[in-house]
């Protein structure tokens, strides 16, 4: 269906876009990493999220916590915003949170999965075109600018009384936070030329985003991200609040005790039943780790006879493996996995390394089925790969509190 006369999505994307951009937080300390160098200051009011894709051990906000996870964090300085620095890990990789552009946009664009920016135009989409005239006067809120290496979208264009376009809004994803960037038509024009950049449309909404649609997953839940949440001021998680742990993965309880009500104990609960209640006398740590999956909750039980507000986690179990000892081009094969307290919902094929910008190859992808999950493989097409190398396999599943990723390096000859 062609959705281009219908403005409902136009304005959800900008929604969307605006829930992230005008975040605003402030670090309790000085040891958040910042893309490009630096750490964000402690007492600073910032807005828009952090710029990282997370790295290896970290996860994109949005896709794989909640916005209210990483603000959570943000007020626990031993939370691991604090305490890991993913620079180095990955090409973009800073803060343990964050969002990079294509993150940025594919949230916005209300998608399930992130789509890297080299893919968001043709040929790599149904669905979208370059928008006519490649000027401020061509402009939508939703379109998608495009260059080599980044992307960004249109959130606002504004015209003057006789009807010509007087200024667009872009926002993107960029060192240090997100950003909002009002042009003047001509400074939109002259942005564009300098760029060589490419002003794309989405003329078919549901072309575009095909299955992988956000309304049909856990994540990006747009209308949570929206709410504001209710911070613990008793005790937070090392990942902040309502997050998913691996099993066999250290739980850190910091018991911070905000407002001096006095501390008796730490009470963990699983599926509602209390299975461990620890003694304390005032703020500390208190490290636990789990081997049975399900969903936890944690409070501390008050010296007024209260018990507090709860942390709610989940401890999951997500495996997975290759049916062959031997993955060769041209040859199909398979994907095994397992998953425990969280759904299995993606896998996706790539290889090893940053992707090379300047000849983007597409990744295979697939979004699971119900039949793949009662199965536990997926079978994987001869043609997946185009050339040798290190690969990648990357299993993810989720929960309502979060995303996981199994990571798989093999060998394809």
């Amino acid at each position: 269906m062609n959705t281009d006369n219908n403005d409902a999505w136009r304005e959800k994307v900008v929604r969307n876009a605006r829930i992230m951009s005008q975040a605003k937080w402030s670090p309790v300390a000085d040891d958040i990493p910042i893309r490009g160098g630096g750490e964000f200051k402690a007492g600073v009011t910032y807005t828009g999220v952090p710029y990282s894709n997370g790295g290896v051990d970290g996860r994109l906000i949005g896709f794989d916590v909640n916005l209210r996870t990483f603000l959570a964090a943000v007020e626990n300085p031993h939370s691991v915003l604090y305490t890991k620095d993913l620079r180095g890990q990955r090409r973009n990789s800073a803060a343990f949170y964050g969002m990079v552009c294509s993150a940025f946009t594919s949230y916005s664009l209300q998608v399930a999965v992130q789509i890297a920016s080299s893919f968001h135009g043709p040929p790599h989409r149904e669905g979208v075109e370059p928008a006519h005239p490649q000027s401020a006067q061509g402009a939508r809120a939703g379109d998608v600018l495009w260059f080599s290496g980044h992307v960004e979208i249109v959130t606002q264009v504004t015209a003057a009384p006789g009807g010509a376009v007087s200024s667009v809004r872009v926002e993107d994803s960029w060192p240090p936070t997100t950003r909002t960037k009002n042009y003047t038509a001509q400074g939109f024009d002259d942005y564009l030329a300098e760029r060589k950049a490419v002003l794309y449309r989405i003329n078919d909404y549901d072309a575009w985003r095909g299955r992988n649609r956000a309304e049909a997953f856990l994540f990006p839940d747009h209308a949570m991200d929206a709410a504001a949440p209710e911070i613990n001021r008793v005790l937070l998680l090392d990942c902040g609040d309502w997050v998913a742990y691996r099993k066999d993965q250290p739980v850190m309880f910091n018991i911070m005790d905000r407002d001096g009500r006095g501390v008796m104990a730490l009470v963990i609960a699983r599926e509602g039943e209390e299975v461990e209640r620890v003694a304390v006398d005032g703020p500390g740590i208190v490290a636990r780790t789990f081997t049975r999956c399900g969903d936890y909750t944690a409070r501390c039980a008050m010296k007024d006879g209260t018990l507090s507000q709860a942390c709610e986690f989940s401890v999951c179990g997500l495996d997975s493996s290759l049916t062959a000892g031997r993955v060769e081009l041209g040859k199909p094969w398979e994907i095994m996995f397992r998953a425990e307290n969280m759904k299995a919902i993606h896998v996706v094929i790539v290889p090893e390394g940053e992707l090379d910008i300047c000849g983007p190859v597409a990744p295979y992808s697939v979004l699971l089925s119900e039949e793949h999950r009662r199965l536990g493989r997926v079978a994987i097409p001869a043609g997946a790969l185009s050339r040798a190398g290190k690969c990648i396999a990357c299993v993810t599943g989720e929960n309502r509190y979060g995303r996981l990723k199994n990571r798989h390096v093999f060998e394809a000859v």
